[in-house]
């Protein structure tokens, strides 16, 4: 017999969060979108470019320049994803990331094209533009993912200059967090923001991940996932956004999807690839989304009321959907008709 006993503490009762596929802030039967109405579906005109949060619009405008030209998804995706990398405003992706709880930064990313090649690297220290390591890992290694000290080899050799992450904001940041010596692993540890609330993980206020998908003319389909990872995290971790099938999953017959969140509860369920295997068995993006959500609901021993997953999702036809646990995930898109629309995330509360 399955157990029924809800978590310590949850206030939920286990037999309903798998019955109704709700959980943690969701509101049973309710699914709205982080304004008052529900967005309408939304297909766009090939070629074109999504990606997670309203940091967003300049990635995809990046990206844009490349497939406005006739190029390659490929080469998009990384042009897109190397924006937030180098922002320096943006502390949840690239050289300006808030460290981990020993002080060191530490970047994921993942690139993935449509022949199925992809490339990964986690825990890479020292190097701004983890998606073009990502991308040579695919291109000129056997290998799918390279980690810690031998990412930092691999990337050295490859030519990407050795540099301080660490800014200064982001040292100060550090600094104020460590006396507190809170040293409990919890889930997305950057939800406070050295005494500022900055509201749910993976909140719009509280973004961890840029995810990114595209078109390009010749109708391939490629995408990028990059980021700093959780905010004061354990030294060593790892979460959904190097791991194919998780953060990031393409299959050029059907479409292809990205996460944000919590990455732990993406990884649990592997995530992208569960959504892209729903579109492939005809589910919209959008409603392959839902249930990618739906589905780590029922699994998850809800501890964390705050917890936030969030999928978005691009089939071939062009076709967008998304789906978040909780609202306050929003997505940027662009194709020939628009290049800053931003649309919020339905969600299960």
């Amino acid at each position: 017999m399955p157990n029924t006993t809800p978590p310590p503490g949850s206030g939920l009762d286990r037999r309903q969060l798998v019955t109704a596929g709700l959980g943690a802030a969701a509101l049973a039967g309710a699914a709205r979108t982080a304004g008052a109405e529900v967005a309408a579906p939304l297909k766009l005109t090939t070629p074109c470019v999504i990606s997670t949060w309203d940091f967003g619009v300049a990635a995809n405008a990046a990206a844009w320049s490349v497939l406005a030209g006739g190029g390659a998804a490929i080469d998009a995706v990384e042009a897109g994803a190397r924006i937030p990398e180098a922002d320096l405003k943006n502390h949840s992706v690239g050289r300006a990331g808030y460290p981990d709880r020993d002080g060191h930064v530490s970047l994921d990313a993942s690139i993935m094209n449509q022949r199925g090649d992809c490339g990964a690297v986690a825990g890479l220290e020292h190097i701004a533009h983890p998606i073009s390591v990502a991308r040579r890992v695919m291109e000129r290694t056997p290998h799918v993912l390279l980690v810690g000290e031998g990412a930092l080899q691999f990337a050295v050799e490859q030519g990407f200059p050795r540099e301080e992450l660490l800014t200064p904001e982001s040292r100060a940041a550090w600094r104020a967090w460590l006396r507190e010596k809170s040293y409990r692993p919890i889930a997305n540890r950057e939800v406070g923001d050295y005494g500022r609330k900055l509201g749910p993980p993976g909140g719009r206020a509280n973004h961890d991940t840029i995810g990114m998908l595209a078109i390009d003319a010749h109708g391939d389909l490629c995408g990028a996932c990059t980021t700093s990872g959780m905010a004061w995290k354990m030294r060593g971790r790892v979460g959904d956004s190097p791991i194919i099938g998780a953060g990031l999953y393409v299959d050029n017959e059907v479409g292809a999807a990205t996460s944000t969140g919590v990455g732990e509860e993406v990884i649990r369920n592997v995530g992208s690839f569960l959504v892209v295997e729903l579109m492939r068995q005809g589910r919209s993006p959008r409603d392959a989304c839902k249930e990618a959500v739906t589905r780590i609901l029922r699994r998850k021993a809800v501890h964390d009321p705050d917890f936030q997953v969030g999928f978005l999702a691009l089939n071939r036809a062009g076709e967008v959907g998304a789906w978040a646990v909780q609202s306050g995930f929003t997505y940027a898109t662009c194709d020939a008709r628009s290049q800053t629309r931003i649309t919020p995330s339905e969600s299960f509360s």
